[in-house]
This record gives C-alpha cells, structure tokens and sequence, in this order.
C-alpha cells in the first residue's frame, strides 16, 4: 500500500472513529416533529414497548419519526408526488449503513448482524419523511412473526408506504395523516389498509 493511500485510510478511520463516537449527532437532524394534529384515520395509538419489540415496530422513544419541512400539502407536485424526489434526497448508503450498526447496538438486538436489517425511514421518504434526522430512521428487521403467525418486515411496510404515497398522491389522504398513522404504529396502519 502507498503512503498516500494508507494515509487516506488513517484519515477515513479517525473521521468515522470522531461520527460514531459523536453519535452521529450533528449529522442526524434537520427534520421536524410529526403531525400531531393529523385527522387520526390511520393504525390505532402507540403500542406499549415490549409489544412493538416483538411486532419488529421501533422504540418510538429512540424513533418517534420526523418530517422534512420542505415537502407540505401544498407543494405535493414539487416533492413528494415528483417523479424521482426521494431519490433525489435520499442519504447515501454509507451514511445509513454506519447508523444501523449504531443503532442495532443501541437498540440492544441480541441479533448483532447487519443483513438482518433494513436501515429504514419510519415516515418514508416519498411521504416526506427527514432524510438523516436520526428520529427518523432505526434498524427494522427484515421479518418478524406476529402473534397470528403472519410474518412481516421490511417489505410490508414498503408495500403499505406505496399504498400511502398512491392515496397522497391522488388527493384520496392528507399528507400529514399517512405521517402521523405511519409514525404512530405502521403495523396497525397496515392492517387497516387492508394489509397491501
């Protein structure tokens, strides 16, 4: 390995070594709390905690959710109803990547692997969730099982996001009522959507 390539490997260390150490935290915010005066049509109240454990639903105390300012009922066009906008803001994975093993310890999983987990957005980005605020985002696991024996994850609740965006989108639901029913308990709000 070169001097310069070993330095820049040195460096790389000590900046992500100076992030985790910090938590993240001047790179985790910039979005806002979420709606609570949201017409409440979506999922039912907070689960206590030991129940969204086992349902695989965040620790709404670490992850209650947060919004981006910038998208709003009305600018839907312009943000989240825009052809490639949640690409557009999305974090690089990098980024996502380093909080997940942050936040799988923090969370205390005693399933320590990665691959298990999806680093998700609890208000979705194309519902104008915020991008890095560290509210927003928590290890989901891909699949949990609940108590009817249903398995659920990650890809439930992008089909319930979907569903979600489609509603927004066609003037059907209120952008802050798919945040707050998402935010509060996704779970519920996907059976209430008829489990998309």
């Amino acid at each position: 390995m070169t001097k310069g390539r070993l330095g820049i490997l040195i460096a790389a260390c000590v900046l992500l070594g100076i992030v985790l150490t910090l938590g993240l935290r001047s790179l985790t915010s910039g979005g806002a709390a979420v709606p609570t005066a949201a017409n409440r049509t979506l999922g039912s109240a907070a689960s206590p905690a030991a129940t969204r454990s086992t349902l695989g639903l965040p620790d709404h105390d670490r992850t209650p959710g947060a919004i981006n300012p910038a998208a709003t009922q009305d600018n839907l066009a312009s943000t989240v109803c825009k052809s490639g906008w949640a690409k557009s803001v999305r974090p690089p994975a990098a980024y996502t990547s380093a909080l997940k093993i942050v936040q799988i310890l923090e969370y205390g999983y005693a399933d320590r692997n990665p691959s298990h987990y999806q680093e998700d957005h609890l208000v979705p980005l194309e519902l104008g969730g915020a991008p890095r605020d560290k509210r927003n985002l928590w290890p989901e696991p891909n699949t949990v099982t609940m108590a009817d024996g249903t398995t659920i994850g990650s890809k439930e609740k992008d089909d319930l996001e979907d569903a979600l965006h489609a509603q927004v989108c066609a003037g059907t639901l209120l952008l802050a009522d798919a945040q707050l029913g998402i935010a509060r308990d996704w779970v519920a709000a996907w059976e209430a959507a008829g489990r998309p």
